[in-house]
């Protein structure tokens, strides 16, 4: 089996299911001739010719508008937006259009689109690159979001993406692009939506996040073991839909939890995943659940980024605080 890094598994994803459904159709600026920023998509349009990978202009409301009237006409897109950060000047499109259109055609039109956007920092991006704005989107109902962390997950979860009936919002790490290798199989598979992942199993507390962040639990994990706290990593792989009986399930094992997100501490969806425990787990926990997240400050130049960041120090200190509560 080969093993393949975040955006080779995206890249074959896209080849194969370009492969097996002549319906999907690739649209994004640079995401032809140049391959994408981060050659997520080379050697498509070499491939499949450029009626079915599309260069576009820099034009966000655009790219997602198209991508709505492609879908409603029958294909399957796949938009590619350069950076999460940059849908702000598509919002308009998302939440309005694309996530009520069902609702507003009561039933007869889908809108199978899938929005790839690279997003979270650690790799020195300049402003609007590295913004971890997800918890925005959740607040527009009709849209599933989807944030894998492995390339084993980003494969298989692309996949089920292309083929949902419903909008997917799929986020890519970008600081974990290159960073892991692992087995990922050539051929068809789908990871489900709503199924979170115990990374690592632990009986003192849970750490649970999403994307990037799970890579840093785990490796805070490392270092609480052997201070001697056993810490469950759990990845959430999707915010919507929510998979509530992992979380509930990790809390009642555990009785402590502690959230780790990039997006800044207010507002972020840490603080939907607090309000689920309290409401289904309430009981269960020793101790309140903790938080750690960026600061409450726009994003900072990439010199500053590591003091705006959680990190491991920050995840490590706040679960032994939890801990020894």
């Amino acid at each position: 089996m080969p093993e393949r890094n975040f955006v080779e598994a995206v890249r074959t994803a896209l080849h194969e299911e370009m492969e097996r459904d002549e319906r999907v159709i690739v649209l994004g600026m640079d995401v032809g001739r140049l391959g994408g920023v981060f050659r997520a998509t080379q050697g498509l349009q070499e491939r499949f010719g450029s009626e079915r990978v599309v260069d576009t202009p820099l034009a966000e409301g655009a790219i997602l508008g198209t991508s709505l009237g492609l879908a409603i006409a029958g294909l399957r897109p796949v938009p590619e937006i350069q950076f999460l950060g940059f849908t702000h000047q598509g919002f308009h499109q998302i939440g309005s259009q694309l996530g009520r259109y069902r609702f507003r055609s009561r039933g007869r039109y889908s809108a199978p689109v899938t929005i790839r956007a690279p997003f979270g920092g650690g790799v020195r991006t300049p402003e609007f690159h590295p913004d971890a704005i997800e918890a925005q989107f959740v607040q527009e109902p009709g849209i599933k979001i989807v944030c894998p962390m492995t390339p084993y997950d980003a494969k298989g979860m692309l996949l089920q993406a292309i083929r949902d009936e419903d909008p997917v919002l799929f986020l890519e790490p970008q600081r974990l692009y290159r960073s892991i290798k692992e087995e990922v199989p050539d051929g068809d598979y789908t990871v489900p939506f709503g199924k979170a992942r115990v990374a690592r199993e632990g009986t003192d507390v849970v750490l649970i996040a999403w994307s990037a962040a799970v890579e840093l639990c785990l490796r805070a994990s490392a270092q609480l073991e052997q201070e001697g706290i056993s810490a469950t990593v759990l990845d959430l792989r999707s915010l919507v839909p929510l998979d509530v009986d992992a979380i509930v399930d990790a809390v009642r094992r555990t009785g402590k939890a502690v959230v780790v997100h990039e997006a800044p501490l207010s507002g972020g969806f840490g603080a939907e995943i607090v309000a689920t425990i309290q409401q289904e787990a309430f009981y269960s926990l020793d101790a309140p659940v903790v938080r750690v997240a960026s600061w409450d400050v726009p994003y900072p130049p990439g010199t500053l980024e590591d003091h705006y960041l959680p990190s491991v120090e920050r995840v490590r200190r706040a679960t032994q605080k939890l801990v020894h509560a």
